[in-house]
C-alpha cells in the first residue's frame, strides 16, 4: 500500500470513499486481481460504520469487520489507499477516465508511530466531528482509535503552525511537517465506483423538535456515539445537560424523513437503529423506561422482525403510534415533554422524559455536494446507476438507503460492474 504517490495503470478501477461500502468495493476488485485507487476525504477509512457502537446483523462493534478489512488492504498491493484526499475532476468515457485528485496535506507524514508525545503538549483544541462536537480533541490528533491509517492528523483550521510547534520538537520521529502542502495527483482509470456514502440530516432544520434550543434533545448518530466504547462518555450513556443517568428516554422516529419539507422518502435504517439503541437503555439502565414514538415501524426481513417483536414485548418499551409534533423543556430539571396524536386512539399524549433521541434519516452526500462528474443524479441527491452506459457506478448509500448488509451486497455487485466495463474494453 502507497499513499501520496501512484502510478497511473490502464484498465486500473477508481473507488471514491472509504466507507464499508467503498471498502468492499476496493477489496472485491482487488482480490481478483485489479488495481484499484480509494480515495477518501477524511483522514481516516471506515466512513459512518466506524461511527457507531454496534451494528446488524450480529450487533458487533466496528472493530469486528472494519480491522478485518484493514489487514487484507495492508496485505494487498494492487490498493493504492488515499486519504484526506478528493475528487477534483473527471474527464473521459468508460473504459479511459483522466482524473485529478487532490492530495490535502495531513502535515503528519509515514514516520508516525502514534506514541502520542504530539498531543500531550499541543496546547490548542478543537471540537470533535467524529463524536458529533459532544468532546473536544487536540490540534493534532488521531481520528479515532482504529484509524487507519494509524497515524495523526492536524486541523489547519485551528493549528497555530510554526508560531508554536511544540508538536515538531516533540517528535522524535520527524513524522511532523507543517509546510506540507496539497498536491494533485493524475489518474487514468478505466471504471470508478462513487461509494460517496451519506450524512445524517441536520436536525436544526426540523423547527418543531427543539435540537440544538434543548440540550437533552440528540440525535440518534449523537447516540451511537455516547453508547460506544470509544466515544465522549466511554460508553455511558449521560444526558448532555448535567450528565445525569436517565431514567426515561423517549425516541422520536421519522425526524425529518418522510416529510416534504425535509427528505420526502424513508430513511431505511432509522427504525431499527432505535430498536437497537433501546437495547443499548435497557442494557445500561434495566428499570429505565423507552418510549418510541413511530408512523409505522420497517423491520425489513425475518430477522429484523424477530428483533422488533423481541423489543416490542418488553415490559419497559412503550410503542406509541403518532408523530410528535411538538417539544418543550421543563426549566427548572431540563426534561423534555413531546407531543403526539395517539393516530390508534385520537388522544392527545403527553410524555415526558430525561432524554429524547431524535431518529435523522440519511442524506445522500451527492447532494450536499456536487460531484465533480457526469452523473445522473435524482432530485433526493442520490446518484441513479445507468448500466446501459456504464464505466461509473453508485454503491451503497450513494446509489439508496441502505443498512451495512445491504451495502455491501451491493458494493460486491457494483465491483462486478466496473471489472465488466474494463473487460469490454
Amino acid at each position: 500500500m502507497t499513499e501520496e504517490k501512484a502510478t497511473p495503470a490502464s484498465g486500473s478501477i477508481l473507488v471514491v470513499g472509504g466507507g464499508i461500502s467503498g471498502l468492499t468495493t476496493t477489496l472485491e476488485a482487488a482480490e481478483v486481481g485489479y488495481e484499484v485507487f480509494l480515495v477518501e476525504k477524511n483522514p481516516y477509512l471506515g466512513g459512518r460504520v466506524a461511527q457507531l457502537n454496534q451494528y446488524f446483523p450480529k450487533l458487533c462493534p466496528p472493530s469486528c469487520g472494519l480491522e478485518i478489512n484493514f489487514r487484507r488492504i495492508k496485505d494487498n498491493p494492487r490498493i493504492n489507499v488515499f486519504t484526506s484526499a478528493e475528487v477534483e475532476q473527471v474527464e473521459g468515457a468508460p473504459g479511459s477516465y483522466n482524473v485529478a485528485v487532490k492530495l490535502n496535506p495531513r502535515f503528519v507524514n509515514e514516520n508516525c508511530t502514534a506514541c502520542n508525545a504530539c498531543v500531550d503538549v499541543c496546547p490548542v483544541e478543537r471540537s470533535n466531528d467524529f463524536n458529533f462536537d459532544m468532546d473536544k480533541t487536540k490540534a493534532i490528533f488521531r481520528p479515532c482509535e482504529m484509524a487507519f491509517p494509524m497515524r495523526y492528523a492536524i486541523d489547519a483550521a485551528v493549528c497555530r503552525g510554526s508560531e508554536c510547534a511544540k508538536c515538531v520538537e516533540a517528535c522524535q520521529y520527524d513524522a511532523i511537517d507543517l509546510n506540507m502542502e496539497a498536491k494533485t495527483l493524475k489518474l487514468n482509470v478505466g471504471a470508478i465506483v462513487w461509494a460517496t456514502g451519506w450524512t445524517p440530516y441536520d436536525a436544526t432544520k426540523i423547527d418543531n423538535l427543539g435540537f440544538g434550543q434543548y440540550p437533552n434533545i440528540i440525535t440518534n448518530m449523537m447516540m451511537e456515539r455516547l453508547a460506544a466504547p470509544n466515544g465522549p462518555t466511554r460508553g455511558k450513556i449521560l444526558r448532555p445537560s448535567d450528565g445525569k443517568e436517565p431514567k426515561s428516554v423517549v425516541f422520536v422516529q421519522c425526524a425529518g424523513s418522510r416529510d416534504e419539507n425535509h427528505l420526502p422518502y424513508c430513511s431505511y435504517i432509522c427504525c431499527m437503529a432505535s430498536l437497537k439503541q433501546t437495547t443499548y437503555v435497557r442494557e445500561r439502565y434495566p428499570d429505565a423506561q423507552v418510549y418510541i414514538f413511530y408512523i409505522d415501524v420497517r423491520a425489513p426481513g425475518q430477522r429484523y422482525e424477530k428483533f422488533y417483536n423481541t423489543i416490542k414485548a418488553d415490559e419497559n418499551v412503550h410503542m406509541i403510534k403518532g408523530k410528535v409534533a411538538e417539544v418543550s423543556e421543563d426549566p427548572a430539571t431540563q426534561n423534555i415533554t413531546v407531543v403526539a396524536e395517539n393516530a390508534v386512539t385520537g388522544d392527545k399524549i403527553s410524555q415526558e422524559a430525561e432524554l429524547v433521541v431524535l431518529a435523522t434519516g440519511m442524506q445522500p452526500t451527492a447532494g450536499l455536494e456536487k460531484l465533480p462528474a457526469d452523473l445522473n443524479v435524482d432530485e433526493d441527491g442520490f446518484i441513479v446507476n445507468d448500466f446501459e452506459k456504464g464505466g461509473m457506478f453508485a454503491a451503497g448509500c450513494a446509489n439508496k438507503p441502505s443498512d451495512v448488509v445491504s451495502s455491501n451486497q451491493n458494493a460486491t455487485g457494483m465491483a462486478l460492474k466496473a471489472i465488466q466495463t474494463l473487460v469490454r474494453r
